[in-house]
């Protein structure tokens, strides 16, 4: 009997729970909800518990009927770039603050003050922004004295779950990349850094590889976590970089895109791609001594599912109707563009006022045309993304994961925008926790290493660009990137308006 290996995806509105064996079957997967808060116009926070709780009883649900004395070990993949103040008990001690979060511009500006955005980009191969770890902890730090003054160590998510499995006091490399103050090539907490944020280092958790065993599951959590008693607890990595290894991406040059609620481009590589405008940045890999250059784009599959609320609501299968209506539709949309910038935008533009926008309508576009033209501008503007990396490293193809690749458009328009084929992922939409499975099985030894990820992945024909279609997008591209410029200076007075509502 192959023994098992049960994987955490620490998520924003969930925890997804999987069980595997070493030989990298799904034998069941369960997810058990909760939600984050969002207030204040730029605050996001969730509960710590409530986490911990979902840990519990997606345990207990996926063991059901099991031998548990199979179960090799677990490991977590966990939402990042939060903060989790805890005492010298490992409770909260407030709210955690996640990724979503942007309160603490304040604390981003006095930052910038102290270092400049290019050495800053140089240590940690991210800029300086309210949305890290780093800034949110010194806003508790300025508003919010009474905790910081108990706080004993900062978290994050999956760490947090860690600590209370086994008392241990740990972080990986990939989500201490996300925290703005990791020296991402020397693998240490940056001194310049926490100086310049006047944080104290000792706050800070000890830095592991994602593999490490950070302690076994003690009898007396063994029936309240739902694991056995000695169950070793692998550290696990930041959702992101889970996401890279569960999609196959653990060889340099290999590279892919995760379509999901927001959605990335991203590569494997032996040092940090650092872009002389700073439009990307670069995680700490799970696979020891690499990165993952990265650009995230907000609003993927959250721009997706406004057309479906807006256009469909109500609708039987939506997304089928969508698929049809979309596939009616040719290229260009019948001369019509969308920006999906609903949230604002991250990778390439980093711009927190940038607005969605449809350019072009007429009175005889179709629904058909709306949707098809979502997608397209989706899909371009991750393929923008996908421009910076093209001088850094020799890109042959994408892997395609998350919830928008199983779309029946999406995998062929992707080739045809970015002119590189595309590998659809069978299990696009577990890559996370396949990620999270194989640093159990390499940190217990069950996985002889990170190639043993092929065992998990089924991947599908690729889908190869058409030249004269890809030569059609460049010129649709090309309108996408002269629209965007255009309105820059209308989000500016849009944003003043905004500020100004209820007066």
């Amino acid at each position: 009997m192959q023994p098992y290996l049960v994987a955490h995806d620490l998520g924003t509105s969930g925890n997804k729970a999987s069980l595997f064996t070493a030989g990298g079957t799904l034998v069941r997967s369960v997810t058990v909800p909760y939600a984050p808060r969002f207030f204040a116009g730029d605050r996001a926070e969730q509960n710590p518990d409530d986490w911990w709780r979902a840990v519990c009883e997606a345990n207990h649900r996926l063991l059901e009927g099991e031998d548990k004395s199979r179960v090799a070990g677990v490991s977590f993949s966990g939402q990042m770039m939060g903060c989790v103040p805890v005492d010298r008990q490992g409770r909260a001690l407030r709210p955690a603050i996640i990724w979503a979060d942007r309160r603490s511009r304040e604390q981003e500006k006095a930052l910038r003050d102290r270092l400049s955005d290019d050495e800053f980009y140089r240590i940690t191969g991210h800029r300086i922004s309210a949305s890290y770890s780093l800034e949110k902890w010194m806003w508790i730090r300025d508003r919010e004295p009474d905790v910081f003054s108990q706080t004993y160590k900062m978290l994050q998510p999956k760490d947090y779950i860690i600590h209370r499995l086994t008392g241990a006091w740990v972080t990986d490399y990939s989500d201490a990349s996300g925290t703005n103050c990791l020296d991402l090539e020397k693998r240490v907490w940056s001194h310049a850094i926490l100086e310049a944020a006047d944080m104290p280092e000792n706050i800070l958790p000890d830095l592991h590889a994602s593999t490490d065993i950070a302690g076994t599951v003690p009898d007396f959590l063994s029936t309240t976590c739902g694991l056995p008693a000695g169950t070793p607890v692998v550290i696990g990595a930041g959702d992101g970089v889970c996401a890279a290894v569960g999609a196959g991406s653990v060889a340099e040059n290999q590279a892919y895109a995760c379509l999901g609620s927001s959605a990335w481009v991203a590569y494997t590589a032996r040092k940090p791609a650092y872009d002389p405008q700073r439009r990307t940045y670069n995680w700490a890999h799970m696979v020891p001594g690499y990165v993952t250059p990265n650009g995230t784009m907000q609003a993927a599959g959250q721009s997706y599912a406004f057309l479906q609320r807006l256009l469909y609501s109500g609708e039987e299968e939506a997304y089928r109707l969508m698929d049809e209506a979309a596939s009616a539709s040719e290229i260009g949309a019948g001369g019509l563009l969308f920006l999906p910038y609903l949230l604002g935008e991250r990778s390439p533009r980093w711009n927190p006022k940038a607005r969605g926008a449809f350019v072009g309508l007429t009175m005889e576009h179709t629904k058909g045309d709306l949707v098809r033209a979502g997608l397209e501008g989706i899909l371009m503007n991750l393929g923008v993304i996908l421009s910076v990396f093209t001088g850094q490293a020799p890109l042959q193809g994408l892997r395609l994961i998350g919830g928008l690749a199983n779309g029946a458009l999406v995998p062929g328009m992707l080739a045809d925008i970015t002119g590189l084929p595309v590998y659809p992922l069978l299990d696009a939409n577990e890559a996370t926790g396949i990620g999270a499975a194989v640093a159990a099985g390499v940190g217990t030894g069950v996985l002889p290493g990170f190639e043993a990820v092929d065992r998990f992945l089924t991947v599908r024909d690729p889908l190869w660009p058409d030249p004269v279609r890809t030569a059609r997008y460049a010129r649709l591209r090309d309108a996408f990137e002269q629209c965007y410029r255009a309105l820059v200076p209308v989000y500016d007075i849009l944003e003043t308006m905004s500020s100004h509502k209820g007066e």
